[in-house]
């Protein structure tokens, strides 16, 4: 994925240290179970400090309280899940893992995101919590990658590579059962300067090991 220039208020100057990444949670709420895979995406205020206005999966950093380790990881998805979205997971224990993403070292903000998935409980629907979040919608992977692509939804680059790899499940039961025997590995994307271009690269994909 190309910008034409990379964002100044998030890549580090020269000299600078590199932060430590933040620990986070995010949920892949879906729905469909044998016949279908839809997901949920909410779009955060547009008076928010950080991603004004995008449209991501429900999640935010790991709090205090919460300890370290996959438990803390796996409670503040349930909990952000709820603030955001008014959906109330009972078990954080059956919250399946899909993957785990670590933010460039060369940007100012860093997070150790943790992604889960979760199938939408039964007698549930998720609510708007008129403060970090201003909207929501159930998108199939591939028509909320073509709203982006017209520009009608305005996505991020973890958001993106996740949705075209659900693209790939045709329901969610497949998407369920894959990531259930899946190896997590964290995923460290990395940006290159070409001229003016700022481009993410991620593991395997040219360019990455010269980073």
């Amino acid at each position: 994925m190309e910008f034409k220039e990379a964002p100044p208020e998030q890549v580090l100057r020269v000299g600078e240290d590199v932060p430590v990444p933040r620990q986070a949670a995010t949920v892949v709420l879906v729905r469909g179970g044998a016949d279908a895979l839809e997901l949920l995406l909410v779009r955060r205020t547009l008076s928010a400090s950080f991603m004004a206005g995008v449209w991501v999966f429900p999640g935010g950093a790991v709090e205090g309280h919460e300890g370290a380790g996959d438990a803390a990881h796996r409670l503040a998805a349930v909990r952000e899940l709820h603030e955001e979205a008014g959906i109330v997971l009972a078990d954080p224990a059956a919250l399946v893992k899909y993957s785990r993403w670590i933010t460039p070292a060369v940007v100012r903000t860093r997070f150790d995101t943790h992604f889960f998935l979760a199938p939408l409980p039964a007698g549930q629907e998720p609510r708007i919590d008129e403060a970090e979040i201003i909207d929501l919608a159930w998108f199939t992977p591939q028509g909320a990658l073509d709203a982006h692509t017209a520009g009608n939804l305005d996505l991020v680059f973890p958001t993106i590579k996740h949705l075209e790899q659900f693209a790939g499940f045709p329901t969610m039961d497949a998407l369920l059962a894959y990531a259930g025997a899946r190896d997590v590995q964290p995923v460290t994307p990395r940006i290159v300067m070409e001229g003016e271009i700022a481009r993410i690269v991620l593991p395997g994909e040219p360019g990455y090991d010269g980073a």
